[in-house]
């Protein structure tokens, strides 16, 4: 059965002996970047792979670019068949921030063409809560068959940015916490603020107090609200540097409501360039 947005734990733990399924931990913290690879190597889930949101995940960041710029399609696909992927894979990522890291993973996995890639609902507090079985062996898997299929459609730019956000029958939704959105504080970017235009939806109001995603139906609705009668595919979605932006993706995915587009820069790429406009305030 092919996953396409969460997994539980239980048919995560179920599926262990699956010689398909590859499994990757995605944690990550921003303020400590070591954090997550020590996480790892002191315990992770059976067949686990890290991989590192600054590292593996992204490409070298530069003036103009946004903090995690996507790497460049082949070299990641080059990467993830040095991880063992195969084009019958079946993915899943985990993380200990209710799949804030381990969406990344997720979209860039679709952004090359596979499907079969979950995220774990509920992540790594899940999975002790159900004291499900955990190693410190790293493995060495053999390499993977891993090959591209790019879908360039899930991906926009500044410009594209530019556009929807001044286009009534278009949406940009910003998904940073309101407070950073109406440019009160901005705790890692020099600019505070968001793209004039762009409506908040907080990633984090896709969970339930438990970290894990609420059910499809809630999802629908609270981005409904959001979207405004707007097609999910004229929906571009960003964040801080192009990765909670993701989270709020697989919600969107969740929902039925697939379609909507990333933009990877997001706001670190979008404040750098001072010609570029910036809103301050509440939604208009």
């Amino acid at each position: 059965m092919t996953q396409r947005t969460l997994i539980e734990a239980e048919t995560l733990a179920a599926l262990l002996a699956d010689p398909r399924l590859r499994l990757f931990d995605c944690r990550f913290d921003l303020a400590r970047p070591a954090y997550g690879r020590t996480a790892y190597l002191d315990e992770h889930l059976p067949g686990a792979i890290f991989a590192d949101l600054n590292t593996d995940l992204s490409a070298p960041a530069s003036a103009t670019s946004g903090r995690h710029p996507l790497p460049a399609p082949e070299e990641f696909a080059a990467r993830l068949r040095a991880w063992g992927v195969n084009a019958d894979s079946r993915v899943v990522a985990y993380d200990d921030s209710s799949g804030a890291y381990a969406a990344r993973l997720w979209w860039m996995l679709r952004w090359l063409g596979h499907d079969d890639v979950a995220v774990l609902d509920g992540g790594m507090r899940r999975w002790l809560q159900l004291d499900l079985p955990l190693t410190e062996d790293v493995p060495a898997p053999a390499p993977g068959n891993f090959g591209t299929r790019l879908r360039p459609g899930l991906a926009a730019c500044a410009a594209d940015v530019a556009v929807a956000a001044a286009d009534p029958a278009a949406r940009v939704l910003d998904v940073r916490a309101p407070e950073r959105y109406r440019g009160e504080v901005e705790p890692i970017d020099k600019v505070a603020g968001h793209v004039p235009g762009a409506l908040n939806h907080p990633f984090g109001t896709s969970l339930d107090r438990q970290g894990r995603f609420l059910p499809p139906d809630a999802l629908r609705d609270a981005f409904a609200a959001s979207l405004g009668g707007i097609a999910p595919e004229r929906a571009i979605v960003y964040c801080g540097s192009g990765v909670t932006a993701c989270h709020a993706l697989l919600a969107l995915e969740h929902a039925g409501l697939a379609g909507a587009r990333l933009y990877a820069g997001s706001w670190s790429e979008w404040s750098s360039d001072p010609a570029r406009p910036v809103a301050t305030g509440a939604t208009p």
